[in-house]
């Protein structure tokens, strides 16, 4: 599907540019011969990480986009609407994967950072971020339970109970935010970033059973005693909410992206099935309500991609984004979950098959509609900033 003509793309400003098409060619290209739509499936019912799909993105050189002189956000966005539209899954992961290079590489400073920042940009090993908890997701800096305090000898013990942690089975390293210092002022403040191996004493990693994104792990993650060494501080003590939120922007252009990718694939496997199915001797696709239902949800993509792309300029060229990411967010993840909602529906009997991709789109795309912010807080922070309303929270 197409909005505009061959010559039109030429002319607009969201439209690929040529090295940013052939990537995108690329990516495609790869999915399709490494990760076609029956091994997603597959994968996705018996819950297993996709090691060859992970291994293929780094040798064509996808992990250090953005990171190690090649390509930019940008070039990001492209290959996780990629991976949404089919391999949802990996979508996830990677959103993970870029948001951990980018804090090691802002942040570390000792060799072990550096050497698992190489290798996590080979694909010869991955990261996670814990950040929310049992009893805080939005607000966690208020209410954190997790602590790190001194050692006695330079270094930190850390303990307490992380949850909603991606990736952390696969994860060789977790990066983990804990209080070091009590509230004073804001309850940001405090707070500090820990480079934590995933072999350390007195840490353990369980899964926990959800509806969507099969493919990689959510988790608990549990720090007993934890003993930390001071070169495993990330940027400075007490500053790393501080730290993480210098992520939240990217964060929410990819999720923006990966969500992009979910209604893309929802709506390309909806319009098949309505050109194809019959009823009282008429395709669905020529009934005005399939076809209102089909339009809203190709129109609400192309305007979260409109904003996606207005925001990764500013991003790519060093303004502040949030705003433009904060909406192109909010706009594509509603639209990924109504689109496969719709197709469901539309779909009747096929669209509750397992065997049909399009429970699994409304499945995955509902992650981006509460991460890495809930759109309802994405609202609240909008009327604040955008336009200038009372806080709401």
């Amino acid at each position: 599907m197409s909005t505009i003509d061959a010559a039109g793309q030429a002319l607009d400003p969201v439209s690929d540019a040529p090295e940013r098409a052939e990537l995108r060619r690329g990516v495609r290209q790869l999915i399709g011969d490494v990760s076609p739509e029956h091994r997603v499936h597959a994968l996705d019912e018996s819950e297993t990480f996709d090691d060859d799909l992970f291994r293929a993105l780094a040798e064509m050189g996808i992990l250090e986009i953005g990171l190690n002189g090649a390509g930019d956000v940008r070039d990001q966005l492209v290959v996780l609407e990629e991976l949404g539209a089919g391999p949802t899954s990996m979508a996830a992961f990677l959103i993970a994967q870029y948001a951990v290079a980018q804090v090691i590489q802002r942040y570390g400073s000792s060799p072990a950072h550096r050497r698992a920042l190489e290798r996590l940009l080979a694909g010869q090993g991955s990261g996670s971020f814990a950040l929310s908890e049992p009893d805080g997701g939005t607000d966690v800096a208020r209410v954190m339970q997790t602590t790190a305090v001194p050692d006695g000898e330079g270094g930190f013990v850390l303990g307490g109970h992380k949850m909603w942690t991606s990736g952390a089975v696969e994860a060789d390293w977790i990066i983990v935010l804990a209080r070091t210092s009590p509230i004073e002022g804001s309850p940001v403040n405090g707070v500090t970033m820990f480079f934590v191996e995933q072999d350390s004493p007195g840490l353990e990693v369980t899964t926990i059973d959800t509806m969507g994104i099969h493919g990689m792990s959510t988790c608990h993650v549990y720090l007993s005693d934890v003993r930390v060494r001071a070169e495993n501080v990330l940027g400075q003590t007490g500053q790393g909410m501080r730290q993480a939120f210098a992520t939240v922007n990217r964060e929410g252009l990819h999720a923006a992206a990966a969500s992009i990718g979910v209604g893309r694939g929802a709506l390309s496997l909806a319009v098949e099935y309505a050109r194809e199915r019959k009823v009282f001797d008429k395709a669905i696709a020529s009934f005005q309500v399939p076809q209102h239902w089909l339009v809203d949800g190709a129109v609400a993509l192309e305007s979260a991609r409109s904003l996606m792309a207005r925001a990764a300029e500013v991003e790519a060229g060093g303004g502040d984004a949030g705003n433009l990411a904060s909406m192109a967010k909010l706009v594509a993840s509603e639209a990924a979950v109504e689109i496969a909602l719709r197709g469901m529906q539309l779909m009747g009997g096929m669209g509750f098959a397992r065997e049909v991709a399009m429970q699994r789109f409304f499945r995955d795309g509902r992650l981006w509609s509460f991460s890495p912010l809930t759109n309802e807080m994405v609202r609240n922070s909008l009327g604040s900033r955008l336009l200038g309303l009372p806080r709401s929270f």
